[in-house]
């Protein structure tokens, strides 16, 4: 679809090509936050999980930066999951938006 849709566009679009290739996707997954015996619910949603081990976080934005790159650890970090994709989508050619992390 090319730059200059919001996150919320992407999101829909990837979740629909992602459920059509038979994978299975949830979509603002809610991130609680446990600490001891409290859980806090402040709202933490991740963008995508996919097959329950996939974090996706998709950006609009001219560059990514440190903070985006926190938010997806931290959620990898809360969720014990290995593997996330933080995706760009303001970018002419998707592969340049493309950043993997590792838990």
């Amino acid at each position: 679809m090319g730059p200059g849709l919001l996150e919320s566009a992407y999101q829909e679009c990837l979740y629909y090509e992602l459920n059509q290739a038979g994978l299975i996707v949830q979509k603002e997954k809610p991130m609680p936050i446990v600490y001891k015996e409290v859980k806090l619910d402040h709202g933490y949603r991740i963008d995508l999980l996919v097959e329950e081990r996939i974090v996706i976080e998709i950006k609009t934005v001219g560059i990514l930066n440190e903070v985006h790159t926190a938010q997806v650890l931290t959620y990898l970090k809360l969720g014990n999951y290995k593997l996330g994709l933080l995706l760009n989508f303001h970018v002419s050619v998707l592969k340049n938006g493309i950043k993997r992390l590792i838990n």
